[in-house]
């Protein structure tokens, strides 16, 4: 079982790569070293940082659609819903030729062998899993795949002529003022990423598709430091929009699928044809090469299908499986993102070029696993009341009154913070701030 230490070391790892990043930057820019820090229990309170937000002293609502968690198939497996959307509920209510009522679904499930119900709901468009031992997804064609790439990949894609820093810092003296940055993503992870970059000066422009489902609380809590408008990117006048955004963007960040960005317009090289130099940051599920590559997934899903809850099922002796003690591949992914995004930056500003980063959470998931395990994780006891409070901050935004936690990252010159309050999707104008 992954013991809670594990996890907690794992996040505190994944928190301060991006606070290395911002602390080079910022040497890069000012010529000035200066000391980082970051406390563990704080990072791991700020990457479960949507249960502890409160709006007007409102805890949030439920997070789960009715029918969405774990049923048993006909073979004795288990398979995970994740239906959180209506578009993907309505999916696998469809393969099952049920209502989406629990009951329901279990006993359309009991006809179903696992596996075979997850190829055929993916192919509807649903999103599920089975859950799979390690040993079970070590042995599939794509886990083999990804296991010869790295956690992380940075790759050149175009020439273009390095950019120099902006001059002109209107966030103040930070590691990112001046920097633009088009965040294409919802959930957790890209926000994250977009949220981290906004904590180190970077003007993050967040861009939702008017008709495309979020969850509220989400937003409201990886919305901090960012502006937002809405831009329908499958209409030519949204996409010529999009495209004036491109042009001055330093930094691209989504979390689409390959395909369904490239057929809009904006894949990588075609972002980069559109604005040489930039750096384009692509976070997928299950990676980017393999058979997989391009499924669905969120970090529920793929702990499910990569043998994290089927140890924690056993080693806390359950009928089933067993979710780690945070969306831990959700939020370590979304820092390794703002990561690869500063370093691809910093090394466009010395040698010119226009450059690809890649993360997944299956790769998250994967080096993860390879950081070890040991017994009596269960043992460890939840963070307390007590020791949250004081990472907590007060502030207002277009939500309400916000209790939120603070940014775990410490930098002695550069404080991080978010200098814009989270506010409802399509706030402001799809522009770049003067």
């Amino acid at each position: 079982m992954l013991v809670r230490l594990i996890v907690s070391g794992a996040l505190l790892i994944a928190v301060t790569a991006p606070l290395y990043a911002a602390a080079e930057i910022w040497k890069l820019r000012s010529g000035q070293s200066q000391e980082i820090t970051v406390d563990m229990r704080h990072a791991v309170v700020e990457c479960r940082s949507e249960r502890y937000l409160r709006v007007d002293d409102k805890p949030p609502p439920p997070a789960w659609d009715a029918i969405a968690g774990v049923y048993k198939t006909r073979d004795a497996r288990f398979v995970r819903l994740h239906t959180n959307f209506r578009h993907h509920r309505d999916a696998v209510c469809k393969v099952l030729n049920c209502k989406p009522e629990r009951d329901e679904v279990q006993a359309a499930l009991m006809q179903w062998d696992a596996e075979a119900f997850e190829t055929a709901a993916y192919a509807a468009g649903g999103v599920v899993s089975m859950m799979r031992s390690h040993e079970e997804w070590s042995a599939t064609p794509h886990a083999k795949t990804l296991a010869g790439l790295p956690l992380i990949t940075i790759e050149k894609i175009g020439d273009a002529a390095p950019k120099p820093w902006p001059k002109s810092w209107p966030n103040g003296d930070r590691p990112l003022a001046g920097i633009r940055v088009l965040d294409l993503s919802r959930v957790i992870a890209g926000p994250v990423a977009g949220r981290t970059l906004a904590a180190h000066g970077a003007d993050v422009l967040l861009i939702p598709g008017p008709d495309l489902p979020a969850i509220p609380w989400l937003t409201i809590d990886t919305g901090r430091g960012k502006l937002t408008s809405f831009v329908e990117l499958k209409s030519e006048q949204g996409r010529e929009v999009f495209r004036t955004l491109l042009a001055e963007a330093d930094i691209v960040s989504q979390g689409y699928r390959p395909s369904a960005i490239a057929g809009l317009g904006f894949a990588p090289q075609q972002a980069a044809r559109i604005n040489p130099g930039v750096v384009y940051v692509t976070l997928s599920a299950y990676g980017h090469a393999g058979p997989w590559a391009e499924r669905r997934g969120f970090d529920s899903l793929v702990q499910t299908s990569t043998g994290f809850n089927h140890a924690e099922g056993r080693a806390a002796g359950v009928d089933g499986p067993k979710e780690l003690p945070a969306q831990m591949l959700d939020h370590a992914t979304g820092y390794f993102m703002a990561f690869g995004a500063m370093m691809a930056k910093a090394r466009q500003s010395r040698e010119g070029g226009s450059w690809h980063v890649r993360v997944s959470l299956a790769q998250t998931g994967r080096w993860l696993w390879n950081l070890g395990r040991v017994a009596d994780g269960f043992k460890t006891e939840d963070l307390k009341g007590e020791t949250v409070m004081p990472l907590i901050e007060e502030v207002a935004s277009g939500f309400g009154a916000l209790r939120s936690v603070r940014h775990s990252a410490l930098l002695s010159k550069t404080p991080a913070f978010w200098a814009r309050p989270a506010m409802p999707l399509g706030s402001h104008p799809p522009q770049w701030p003067v």
